[in-house]
């Protein structure tokens, strides 16, 4: 509900920080927030990316449009090199330019100049000033397609934007979400969705250091104006005004989006980035004890006919039984000839779908095989997850969550992951073929495995032969051959991002096809 107007109420501000492409993300979380929380904010600002959602925010547009508009965006369309200025190197004005986002993706958005001009939507945009070294900031009545360009226009990568004379450039470097605007406009609660790595780890090259100065600049920006409040939240409650003479209550959602900045390309990165902000905001709304009314899920961003992929895939390996540690499991499996063997089957009905969902969640059917537990057991039901994201960007997770019973038709649980990291004896092979693995009693769930009774644990492993033919495995079902190519394409492309991430982040920190 809203609390402008409630004088017993707090002020509420909504802060759209920017992180380029991964503002994707954000948009995800203004599905949960403004639809499904239904919460309303007394002003909103923003910074750098954000601009662009706030841009449909103050139109008008739902979470779930704007949400939307990022599920199908294609970021190649985008995409437009100052080709004029390639010859002159280092020299060169810009690398890129705006005009296909002005003559192509704003209006795809739906963006209407004359309805955000007249909006009654409170919000600040804000871009700097470099003529005259300052900080402009914007209300919607002022805006126009030369500002918001100017919002996002990263020296280098895009051409200062002339207004009223002046070259005028993305505010990142001078805040990356203007804070203290909303405070100066009488917030009492700061509401902050923040997308800007924090991850602290530096890597080499040109580009990864431009994008590193960034975030040095918007996380200190940031941090000094927390320190600030939190200085001045404590001074109020030893009796004293404190640096802005109210107690402010901040909130704030972040995460380490899985995207890079600028040098992206796939359209299904970025519904997986804006599908993941909702995941995302629902749980952080959980934890805050905001009640959601879920919205469906939305359909795949290229709509149409559903193609299916299966595959079979062969893990063998050893388990000790009473054992819970994964290595001391299976060198007593190994030692006592306990072997453990999943034959299964992973299929997913719609490809689309499945590239799109941040849980990357299939079927699987097939068989554990242990002569402990009875010898070949026909699964009762199967999970498999692959390579889902983890607080760590460079970490992904391979997950299997198998049910099954025993000769005596007690329920056991097969629960298992493959940790997909960087690191010595961590290489791309040993990562994606090993499973660690675990026997539970009774069906369990993923929320109950801490409290669930382990009955046995070791490790097992696709083999080189098993691997060649599971190679072979691969089938589609659609109507067309192009259809079904463009499906194991997009399958491929999600298992060959997802290990960009883990391995050649230190040449790009995500995979920008």
């Amino acid at each position: 509900m809203s609390m402008t107007g409630a004088a017993s109420q707090p002020k509420r501000a909504l802060i759209l920080a920017g992180g380029g492409l991964k503002v994707a993300f954000q948009a995800g979380v203004l599905q949960v927030w403004l639809d499904e929380a239904g919460l309303a904010f007394d002003h909103a600002d923003a910074a750098s990316g954000g601009c662009f959602n706030l841009a449909m925010y103050v139109q008008g547009m739902t979470g779930q449009r704007i949400a939307d508009n990022w599920r199908h965006f294609e970021p190649l369309e985008g995409v437009a090199l100052n080709v004029p200025q390639l010859e002159r190197l280092i020299f060169a004005r810009s690398l890129f330019t705006m005009d296909a986002y002005r003559t192509k993706v704003f209006p795809r958005w739906g963006l209407d100049w004359q309805a955000i001009r007249a909006s009654r939507r409170v919000a600040t945009f804000n871009y700097y000033n470099f003529s005259r070294m300052r900080l402009e900031t914007v209300e919607p009545a002022m805006m126009d397609i030369d500002r918001l360009t100017a919002c996002v226009s990263l020296p280098m990568w895009f051409p200062p934007v002339s207004i009223d004379g002046d070259n005028c450039i993305d505010a990142v470097y001078n805040t990356d979400g203007n804070i203290e605007e909303a405070i100066r406009r009488g917030a009492d609660e700061i509401w902050i969705i923040w997308t800007v790595s924090e991850a602290g780890r530096w890597a080499d090259g040109f580009v990864n250091n431009y994008f590193q100065i960034i975030e040095v600049a918007a996380n200190g920006r940031l941090r000094d104006v927390l320190a600030r409040i939190e200085a001045s939240n404590a001074a109020i409650a030893d009796g004293g005004r404190g640096e802005f003479g109210r107690t402010l209550t901040v909130k704030m959602l972040r995460s380490e989006v899985d995207l890079n900045y600028i040098l992206e390309t796939a359209t299904d990165r970025i519904a997986e980035a804006v599908n993941r902000g909702v995941a995302e905001a629902r749980a952080w709304c959980a934890v805050e004890g905001i009640a959601v009314t879920k919205l469906p899920d939305p359909p795949p961003p290229t709509p149409g006919e559903a193609v299916s992929l299966q595959f079979s895939e062969v893990m063998k390996g050893f388990v000790g039984l009473g054992e819970t540690d994964y290595d001391a499991g299976y060198r007593k499996g190994s030692a006592a000839g306990t072997a453990l063997a999943v034959r299964l089957t992973i299929r997913t009905e719609d490809v689309a779908r499945f590239v799109t969902d941040p849980q990357h969640e299939a079927a699987a059917t097939g068989a554990v095989v242990c002569d402990a537990f009875g010898g070949e057991r026909p699964l009762q039901g199967g999970l498999f997850n692959l390579l889902t994201d983890t607080e760590d960007p460079t970490r992904k997770l391979m997950s299997y969550r198998l049910v099954f019973a025993d000769a005596q038709g007690r329920p056991l649980t097969l629960v298992g992951f493959k940790d997909v990291r960087p690191g010595e004896n961590h290489d791309p092979w040993t990562t994606t073929t090993t499973l660690f693995t675990r026997i539970l009693q009774g069906v369990v769930a993923k929320e109950a495995e801490g409290s669930a009774t382990i009955l046995a644990a070791g490790i097992i492993r696709i083999h080189l032969l098993d691997f060649l033919g599971q190679m072979t495995t691969f089938r589609l079902a659609g109507s067309t051959t192009s259809a079904r190519t463009a499906a194991l394409v997009r399958f491929g492309q999600l298992f060959f991002d997802k290990v960009w991430d883990v391995y050649a982040s230190r040449i790009l920190p995500a995979s920008p096809v």
